[in-house]
């Protein structure tokens, strides 16, 4: 989650029974949207012309009633639960696998929330998805590679013990997607890459794409965007999170890539055959790019929402533009188009100087009704040694509240144990 921004500056889920409740047919790769449902005839087959006959008034009446109900009933659980969650401004932290010891054991994991609880901090964002493997026993993933959870944890079942103590505590748990469309870091030599060849993304010259160290998949596949549904869903649908969090890496690919064969197909098929713009910076294609993540994203949440009304989904990203220029995160079309119920943007800086000017041209980025669901990052550690000063700390906490902020995260965990606490 920080490396690259602090140098910049089960099974298959029931997805027709979510797509019946909300009335739409499965997202198109392809066209790069929803699709309504083809009207039915009344002997229940699709009329793909459009001219479906209501042969019995009463029961099409009765019927749409019903399909209002169930809707309604969905968007009054789905704005309760959000409005009960953002009752108290976020005071959250990112807990990670990496550069701590907090997830490797049920008492590890009972000190962390303990110093949290201690701490004021009211949300956790635990890490779930990293270097191709999950924290968690997945069966979404043996079923692609035979790898169940990373090893290293042996029995145990951080997510699980995690959500116990915090809800004990009072605290909300999240399961954060770290590493996102990125299946490895450092290393190309993965078992993903070796299945799922096709999956690979491709930069200009038709390289494996990759960036600062991190190896990506191409995030505009369809299969990538189906194995990544079945992982958030497992975890909504089996674990009693509070919510689910996309990173910098969720959803994101470098904006170098987009140069697989399955990529330019589709460029092509919705541009006269033309071929992507060899220039990958090009404004029109990286908006191009930036909008199918935008729409494989709206699709995910809504599908979050049929499953778990009161899941929080959030969204992690760069700061704006950046995150567009580099990793296609147009986050603002996010906010916008009502499918992130919070954004943390990762204001990572050194300074208090540095700090100032990015939250300043945040607030140019997001309207005022929009602030309650922004939620600055603040850098406060780093495994190598990084330690945030208190007093630094503190002027970026006053300056969110000036500028109407209620909540931060901060990365990570740890500086709880090396500060003593953030809210003195």
């Amino acid at each position: 989650m920080v490396k690259e921004n602090v140098e910049q500056s089960t099974t298959q889920m029931p997805f027709d029974d979510v797509n019946a409740a909300l009335g739409i047919a499965a997202e198109s790769p392809e066209a790069g949207e929803v699709k309504r449902s083809l009207p039915r005839t009344c002997s229940g087959k699709p009329d793909p012309q459009g001219n479906a006959q209501l042969v019995n008034i009463g029961d099409g009446f009765k019927r749409a009633k019903m399909v209002f109900a169930v809707a309604f009933c969905l968007l009054l659980l789905h704005i309760n639960a959000i409005a009960q969650k953002a009752a108290k401004p976020i005071r959250g932290t990112w807990i990670t696998n990496v550069a701590s010891e907090a997830m490797y054991s049920k008492k590890n994991i009972q000190e962390a929330i303990d110093l949290c609880k201690k701490s004021g901090i009211n949300n956790v964002y635990v890490v779930v998805w990293n270097k191709g493997e999950t924290m968690y026993p997945s069966k979404v993933v043996e079923e692609y590679i035979g790898v169940r959870q990373a090893k290293i944890f042996g029995d145990l079942d951080p997510l699980k013990e995690m959500i116990e103590a915090g809800h004990k505590a009072g605290i909300l748990v999240h399961a954060w997607f770290e590493f996102g469309f990125s299946y490895n870091y450092g290393d190309s030599n993965s078992i993903w890459q070796k299945r799922y060849p096709h999956w690979v993304g491709r930069d200009v010259q038709g390289n494996i794409l990759q960036k600062n160290s991190f190896f990506w998949w191409n995030g505009l596949h369809p299969e990538v965007q189906d194995f990544m549904n079945k992982l958030v869903l497992e975890v909504v649908n089996n674990y009693d999170v509070d919510g689910v969090q996309g990173d910098d890496r969720l959803p994101a690919m470098p904006s170098n890539g987009g140069y697989d064969y399955f990529t330019k197909n589709m460029y092509a098929n919705e541009h006269d055959g033309a071929m992507p713009p060899v220039d990958y910076k090009d404004t029109a294609w990286v908006q191009w790019r930036a909008n199918k993540l935008s729409a494989y994203i709206k699709q995910l949440y809504w599908a979050v929402k049929a499953l778990k009304p009161g899941c929080v989904v959030s969204w992690a990203p760069s700061i704006y533009p950046w995150s567009k220029e580099q990793y296609l995160q147009d986050w603002p079309a996010w906010l916008n188009g009502g499918y992130a119920d919070y954004i943390l943007p990762q204001l990572y800086r050194y300074d208090i100087k540095a700090y100032k000017k990015i939250v300043d041209e945040l607030n140019t980025q997001v309207t005022k009704a929009q602030k309650n669901r922004v939620v600055p990052g603040i850098l406060t550690s780093l495994g190598d040694g990084y330690l945030v000063k208190k007093e630094l700390l503190q002027q970026m906490i006053d300056y969110n509240r000036k500028n109407g902020y209620s909540g931060e995260c901060t990365f990570y965990f740890e500086t709880l144990k090396r500060l003593g606490g953030y809210y003195w």
